[in-house]
């Protein structure tokens, strides 16, 4: 297994979003938490699955008809990995959540 290498800021908006949810994540709704497109969003996947931080499995579509999906969620070394990241993740996690204080959420 691979060192992981430092994170852009797209990569922790992604590895935030994986952490905060312990259940399985589809691409698409790892894009619209995190903000990143497709082209960001697979290859780093792929990285950290590949680095054993993450793991993937298929599951088919809840629509008939349709292929079946990957979803993805940390491993337990993932879950070790991000705690280490936790600075870095802390600093990304402020501005929004002061956006939701200033707007009245949570």
């Amino acid at each position: 297994m691979s060192r992981p290498r430092a994170l852009s800021q797209q990569a922790l908006a992604v590895v935030a979003v994986l952490v905060d949810c312990h259940a399985w994540q589809h691409g698409d709704d790892l894009m619209a938490q995190a903000g990143v497109k497709s082209g960001t969003l697979y290859p780093l996947l792929m990285r950290l699955e590949a680095q054993g931080m993450l793991q993937a499995r298929w599951v088919d579509s809840p629509q008939p008809g349709r292929p079946p999906r990957h979803v993805y969620r940390l491993t337990p070394a993932g879950r070790d990995w991000v705690a280490s990241l936790a600075e870095s993740l802390a600093a990304l996690r402020a501005p929004s959540a002061a956006w939701r204080t200033a707007k009245g959420g949570p």
